[in-house]
């Protein structure tokens, strides 16, 4: 019998948040790493896998579609993420699939995927670069330092998705990190489902790092991430009263002056009806000693209108706290149940319609807010770094910009610019959320 000499080939599917897509690259680096090939297309791919988000139910109605698209066009699909915790909805719409997992669960991707497809050859001679495949363009990596969460918001069910929280060793994270820019990376995005709660599980243990020991602890892993030369981008941060020591390695250059902390609301009813984590009542307070401290520090935010019992009078707060917090960064999701979640029994339910108002209008209100804050960096310069080029305008990013969330800078320059390159930009005018300017320096 004659050995197959052709690399199996594999056509992957991400969806979801950037938590997500680094369980993916963990998945396509071990698959790589056993000598499988990555599929542009379903069609002619060995297998398809795709990784599934199961937050929202728009977001399994795209699950679904994605697995529907990839049983039409290959017909062997393997299916893990969050939605495969729950795998009856998949299995009853599709119950072909040849393995459903649910988040997290390397190994049984990989068995699932050895039996409908055993790799090639000797995964002990096969070389993979060190820092692992990347779905994100080599400039910049999410690093996650934690999975699953300890908080029990009303309107989430990501805890049963993915667990309690789980932190990594410090040393463990900062040789990744290590790795990410020796490989050339310039951007770390610092991710997990409670950034600021990393190393609480493991009572923030030590472990040896170069020659000295790291608590597992924000504060210390941020400032060790900072020394390693690259951009660190700290997101999805709860505001609990540590968070402020962090603004003193900003103010330092160590990291990124950007918060994204995920306020949610502002009117203490619905905050208290979210159930969310760590005192809120004196943020307007700390913002301000924030801003004072580090004056550059951006904050990117997301909140929720038409959560249930949530009154014209409390959105009329939280439209107020957003006028004197200043926030320069705002996502915001019209509040829909999701199967699972405790904020299904609550009273109170808000019309569609109103829903609707109210996203509007915050909305109008926070494009104002960013064009305002934005108009401030007119003549200033700001360090930049470039994600696309163009035959005449390159698009890149600021300090206060994080990828596919945020704004860009578009920038004309007098040579041509590369990917990746971190430059020096005057800003010579704005719109709502994006900066426009020069190069002056390289």
């Amino acid at each position: 019998m004659t050995q197959a000499t052709t690399a199996p080939k594999i056509s992957f599917v991400s969806l979801g948040c950037p938590k997500a897509l680094v369980d993916s690259e963990r998945i396509i680096t071990r698959l790589r790493a056993e000598g499988y090939e990555l599929a542009r297309k379903h069609d002619g791919a060995d297998l398809v896998i795709v990784n599934t988000c199961g937050f929202l139910d728009s977001a399994k109605e795209e699950s679904l579609g994605a697995i529907g698209q990839a049983m039409a066009e290959n017909g062997k699909v393997i299916v893990t993420g969050c939605m495969g915790a729950e795998p009856e909805q998949i299995e009853q719409a599709y119950p072909n699939v040849l393995s459903i997992t649910g988040p997290q669960q390397y190994e049984s991707v990989l068995d699932a995927v050895h039996r409908a497809k055993p790799p090639l050859h000797n995964p002990h001679l096969d070389l993979i670069p060190p820092q692992g495949v990347k779905l994100t363009p080599r400039h910049y990596a999410y690093l996650k330092i934690s999975e699953g969460c300890n908080n029990r918001c009303t309107f989430c069910i990501i805890p049963k998705l993915r667990g309690d929280l789980v932190s990594r060793p410090a040393n463990d994270v900062l040789r990744e990190a290590e790795k990410l820019v020796a490989a050339g990376v310039k951007e770390l995005l610092v991710i997990s489902q409670d950034t600021s709660a990393y190393g609480v599980d493991i009572k923030y243990a030590t472990s040896p790092w170069k020659d000295r020991e790291v608590r597992a602890k924000f504060l210390d892993l941020a400032r060790e991430l900072g020394e390693l030369g690259a951009w660190v981008r700290l997101q999805y941060v709860y505001p609990y009263p540590h968070v402020d020591e962090v603004i003193g390695l900003m103010r330092e250059g160590k990291v990124l002056p950007y918060l994204d902390i995920p306020f949610q609301h502002a009117a203490p009813e619905v905050l208290e009806a979210m159930r969310r984590p760590a005192a809120q009542d004196k943020t307007l307070a700390r913002i301000k000693m924030w801003r004072e401290q580090c004056p550059d520090l951006a904050l990117r935010s997301t909140f929720i209108v038409g959560f249930p019992g949530e009154t014209e009078s409390d959105f009329a707060y939280l439209l107020d706290w957003l006028e004197e917090a200043e926030i320069d960064r705002v996502g915001c999701f019209k509040y829909e149940p999701v199967a699972g979640a405790t904020s299904n029994a609550l009273p109170g339910a808000v019309p569609d319609e109103i829903k609707k108002e109210r996203w509007n209008a915050l909305m109008a209100r926070q494009q104002k807010i960013s064009a305002r804050r934005l108009k401030r960096k007119v003549g200033t310069r700001q360090q930049v770094i470039i994600d696309e080029v163009g035959p005449t305008v390159a698009k890149g990013r600021s300090k206060a910009d994080a990828p596919e969330i945020d704004g860009a800078v578009y920038l004309s320059s007098r040579r041509p610019l590369r990917v990746g390159e971190i430059v020096t930009a005057k800003i010579e005018r704005t719109d709502q959320y994006d900066l426009h300017g020069s190069v002056t320096g390289f």
